[in-house]
């Protein structure tokens, strides 16, 4: 039998605080202490919570909390406020999925929160023993819990300290978001070192800053990071490393096939780094989970280089006209990828090329009188009953075809977009590695880096996959775009 873990800064076990008997201590983190306490006047079990930053506070010997050195005692008393305000806030609440608290106090020189004691286990706990929920099951944990974040940040705080650990399934499986230890008013702008508790991984890019733009989006952000975690099996990567080198889009679209695309690309928008790409509100990520709205075009799990590269990107369905084409594409970071584009270039140009030399040599041609003046149209019955065309007729007649075929650019023209198309097949075909006609996300990352920034976009349908069509579509409007920065 194991043996029970020791809390050196917890107070006395059995010892009273105020009508409450601790039996027992739940759990410990840096900024508090959790008792199993026995309420002796009602005769039932409450969960309580002690606040305790262990970084600049020490617990006396006399049981009471203190800062380390004097010069910290402002920075205490503000977390101790900041934590009694959150108690009084969540005491508002009467939601069935966020942690009831029915009582607040001070004593021992800090503050002490009441809540509800629930029976079951954290979601960490449920994924620890390898249980892999299907999108059904994430979704029944997951829509009842941001109801009521939805409910929490109405009243302008944030949770910040989302993770599986923080989320609690009773044993009926109705989930509560429990823990609001790092939970601060912050959406008011209150910027303090306190406030800087996070978790790696599931912390967004904003937090690890004091003056971080903090809103609704960065629990999101978090709670993505918690889907991500259940699907994938380990926990994502924290947000400055991602910034170095982002293995996080790789390993998601590994969930791809197991849960829906709506639902996988709902949670890449909210694992985007940069928070204005983010879902803004609960109910806007809500509707993205559910298939009821669209993610944005310009969403995305890296930041977009510059609003001159955003603009140049493809749009979500059908092909750009010309009047839409207003910045050239990033290139692509493979050598293959400026290869073809090089190639691509050329033979737009020669087409155009030879387009302009057969209307000069037409222009020509007619100067010299060398065609005849254009005819009125021959009347739809043609020669008069009984007559025949004459021999000149008949040679003019023979020799119209030629010339137009001449003078039509797209004969002389077809050659070159063919070979063109037949490269562009040829690059599809030998990224398809599985064979089946299409390019999944696995298949374009690291081969084709714009394809891979901008998947949601040149998949037009919406189905997941890239198919040659799509392909075709894009790798043309690159060359274009190309040829067009060239000129």
């Amino acid at each position: 039998m194991p043996e029970a873990t020791t809390y050196r800064n917890a107070l006395p076990l059995q010892s009273m605080l105020l009508e409450y008997r601790l039996e027992s201590v739940l759990g410990a983190g840096g900024f508090g202490m959790t008792y199993l306490g026995r309420d002796t006047h009602l005769e039932k079990h409450v969960a309580i919570k002690e606040y305790l930053p262990t970084d600049i506070a020490v617990r006396a010997l006399d049981g009471s909390i203190v800062p380390i050195t004097g010069e910290l005692h402002r920075e205490y008393q503000w977390g101790l406020d900041r934590f009694i305000l959150e108690a009084r806030t969540l005491a508002k609440f009467s939601h069935p999925h966020i942690v009831r608290v029915s009582r607040y106090f001070q004593a021992n020189g800090t503050g002490y929160m009441v809540m509800d004691y629930e029976k079951g286990e954290s979601l960490y706990q449920m994924l620890k023993r390898g249980a892999q929920p299907d999108e059904a099951k994430l979704k029944s944990i997951l829509m009842p819990l941001l109801d009521g974040l939805e409910a929490v940040h109405a009243t302008g705080f944030l949770h910040r300290d989302i993770k599986p650990s923080n989320i609690f399934v009773r044993a009926s499986g109705s989930p509560v978001l429990i823990d609001f230890g790092a939970a601060r008013q912050a959406i008011g702008g209150v910027t303090k070192s306190l406030t800087s508790v996070l978790t790696p991984g599931y912390a967004p890019l904003e937090q690890y800053s004091s003056n971080g733009h903090q809103g609704p989006w960065s629990d999101i952000y978090a709670m993505a990071g918690v889907l991500y975690r259940a699907l994938v099996n380990d926990n994502p990567p924290d947000a400055v490393s991602r910034m170095k080198g982002d293995t996080l889009p790789g390993k998601l679209a590994t969930a791809r096939g197991r849960v829906s695309e709506p639902f996988l690309r709902a949670i890449e928008w909210a694992l985007a780094l940069d928070e204005k790409q983010r879902p803004q509100s609960v109910q806007e990520w809500k509707r993205a989970l559910e298939g009821r709205a669209a993610v944005p075009a310009m969403a995305g799990m890296a930041p977009q280089p510059s609003s001159t590269a955003a603009a140049a990107t493809l749009p979500n369905t059908q092909p750009l006209p010309a009047a839409r084409r207003s910045a050239p594409q990033p290139p692509e970071k493979s050598r293959s990828g400026w290869r073809w584009m090089g190639i691509a270039a050329v033979l737009l140009v020669a087409v155009l090329a030879v387009s302009a030399w057969n209307k000069q040599r037409s222009a020509q041609t007619a100067a010299r009188g060398d065609s005849p003046a254009p005819e009125a149209k021959a009347p739809k019955s043609g020669p008069a009953a009984g007559e025949q065309p004459s021999a000149d007729s008949r040679d003019t007649s023979r020799a119209r075809p030629e010339r137009e075929r001449a003078d039509r650019p797209g004969d002389t023209q077809r050659p070159a977009l063919e070979e063109f198309r037949k490269k562009i097949a040829q690059e599809f075909k030998s990224a398809d590695r599985d064979g089946d006609g299409y390019l999944s996300r696995a298949e374009v990352q690291g081969r084709f880096a714009f394809i891979d920034r901008e998947f949601g976009r040149v998949d037009a349908d919406g189905d997941g996959r890239i198919s040659p069509e799509e392909f075709w579509r894009m790798r043309r409007f690159q060359a274009e775009q190309r040829l067009k920065k060239q000129q």
